[in-house]
């Protein structure tokens, strides 16, 4: 921490009131408190992924103002703009459904905005492509195991070469990744602003969608977000609607799945947590009503496509499943 305080106080010429930490400790990040502003500094393990986010968020910042503003990066910390302290993870579950369809419009315009100002710049020819190898796709296909402890098995007619095929996409759309409503903020006049870049890339461009309906503690219920989703889509991105839905629906059926498995894996290592962590600290959803709801979005999504649907009936059993053990859970409490 000393580090970062020396830098920062040495690169703007000020010093420091205090240093607070709004994702916990153990985070990169930490909000650096200035007489008369806040700045957000980034100390990764991984340099690189610090240079790649500052470099895609300079890319874009012509473009769009929905991004963190790059102030500086000195060795391998990163000075950006606060965008604010209102996490959308933590802003939306304080609001009735009028308002929180609101945020969620503003969210996924917010997706599709940075992607828009993406393709106005040479980030395409630059970024990497992300799940781009057969052994990536073939395990987020074959996590669909997953589901095979609380349901009767996965059926036969799921056809395993088929969806890899269909998710096998080639990179041409930028994505932020990692687009849970935890790394989203509402500043000043309810601005909404996405931050955290460092595993950005190229794919389909559907996956930050994925992400954020995807989102064990996303509160808007699976046909909502759809209706949200078509009255924002761009057709800059290169489909017709109806391609593209079919896409998200069968990649956010799998990435459920993954979300899914780290609840598990999450939950015998520590327990379950309460909503209120999980959301100040933007954890994995350790917590059984979470895991019901990715179910439940699991459930919806792959009843969308003739390729994943074969799995719905295990997302429900499974939501049957921790359904009933969230209530052993709360009569223990």
């Amino acid at each position: 921490m000393s580090r970062i305080v020396d830098t920062a106080e040495q690169h703007f010429g000020q010093r420091i009131a205090r240093v607070t930490t709004p994702g916990g400790e153990r985070r990169s990040s930490v909000r650096l408190h200035f007489e008369g502003k806040d700045v957000i500094a980034t100390l990764r393990s991984d340099f690189r992924r610090t240079h790649l986010e500052a470099f895609t968020l300079d890319r874009l910042a012509p473009f769009t103002g929905n991004i963190p503003r790059v102030l500086g990066v000195v060795g391998d910390i990163l000075f950006q703009s606060d965008v604010g302290r209102r996490r959308l993870n933590q802003e939306i579950v304080l609001h009735g459904s009028g308002k929180q369809l609101d945020l969620a419009a503003d969210a996924v315009a917010g997706i599709f905005r940075y992607q828009s100002a993406a393709r106005q710049t040479d980030l395409s020819d630059v970024l990497p492509h992300l799940g781009a190898n057969k052994d990536w796709v073939a395990d987020i296909v074959n996590s669909v195991d997953a589901l095979q402890p609380y349901s009767s098995g996965i059926c036969s007619t799921f056809d395993r070469d088929a969806v890899a095929l269909a998710v096998s996409c080639p990179g041409c759309q930028f994505v932020k990744w990692d687009c849970r409503s935890g790394n989203a903020a509402v500043g000043a006049g309810g601005h909404l602003s996405w931050f955290d870049f460092e595993y950005c890339g190229l794919r389909h461009g559907a996956e930050d969608f994925a992400w954020l309906i995807g989102d064990e503690a996303w509160p808007i219920v699976p046909d909502l977000m759809v209706d949200v989703m078509i009255d924002a889509f761009d057709p800059g991105c290169g489909y017709k609607i109806a391609d593209y839905l079919e896409y998200l629906s069968v990649y956010l059926a799998l990435h459920c799945v993954q979300r899914f498995k780290l609840i598990l894996k999450e939950a015998q290592k520590c327990g379950w947590l309460s909503k209120e962590n999980i959301r100040q600290y933007d954890d994995a959803g350790v917590h059984p009503a979470f895991a019901v709801q990715i179910c439940k979005v699991g459930q919806y999504f792959s009843a969308q496509s003739s390729l994943t649907a074969a799995l719905t009936r295990n997302f429900e059993d499974a939501a049957i499943t921790f359904e009933r053990i969230m209530q052993d859970w709360v009569s223990m409490k």
